[in-house]
């Protein structure tokens, strides 16, 4: 009988939460040299909040799927992915896929989870480069009636529109680029909460002040259709 394939080691990403009026630096902008915090770089993508009652809604879904020990997971409603080194990111909002800089997020939480080190240059580009695709996509509110419906029915029914995006899926899809592979769910159907399960995500804190989602927005969608 042969061996038993030995599992390959799981690459080690790296997790730091930045407080209220913290905030990440980037190779273009070492803001707090010397604390012992890597830099955010393109592909490394935060766990953060989305705002008013869409934000609550969606920590409410996310309880239903995490009870008990897994409720540190339900705590984030929002990601987004770095796509320079100037801390721009890329994220999908209630009015489409939009590019921002992390610094809206200022007067809130989020934790950086930081690809592995021996990660390449071009992989971080294929991420990146699929965020860019989707810059201009519209929202996929269909996909947050079917994740809504899993989550209140237990079903496994999925549907939504191809060419729309959530927050967490984009990042989920980016970082398929790379080759991490989802078990938790297709990466299009993923919650923020899928995210920090699978990634160990459990640096919780003062969530602060929730930037409003047109703040600070340098390229978004038209409301409901891809921008040509």
């Amino acid at each position: 009988m042969d061996p038993a394939p030995v599992p390959r080691d799981r690459p080690s990403f790296r997790r730091e939460r930045y407080g209220p009026r913290e905030r990440v630096a980037t190779p273009h902008n070492p803001i707090v040299p010397g604390t012992g915090k890597p830099l955010a770089r393109p592909g490394d993508f935060i766990l953060t909040h989305s705002s008013g009652w869409y934000g609550t809604l969606i920590r409410f879904g996310e309880a239903l799927r995490y009870r008990g020990a897994d409720t540190v997971f339900a705590h984030w409603s929002h990601a987004a992915i770095f796509v320079d080194e100037s801390g721009e990111i890329i994220e999908a909002l209630g009015g489409g896929v939009q590019k921002r800089n992390i610094s809206v997020y200022d007067e809130t939480e989020y934790v950086v989870v930081h690809l592995p080190e021996g990660t390449s240059a071009l992989d971080r580009q294929h991420a990146v480069e699929f965020a860019d695709f989707c810059l201009h996509d519209p929202y996929g509110w269909l996909t947050i009636v079917s994740i809504a419906l899993c989550l209140l029915t237990g079903a496994k029914f999925s549907f939504g529109v191809d060419g729309q995006q959530i927050c967490s899926a984009l990042v989920a899809r980016c970082l398929e680029r790379i080759g991490e592979i989802f078990s938790e769910d297709d990466p299009w159907h993923l919650i923020p909460a899928d995210l920090a399960k699978h990634f160990d995500v459990q640096l919780i804190g003062d969530k602060g002040q929730v930037p409003d989602q047109e703040t600070g927005v340098s390229a978004s969608s038209r409301l409901g259709r891809r921008r040509r």
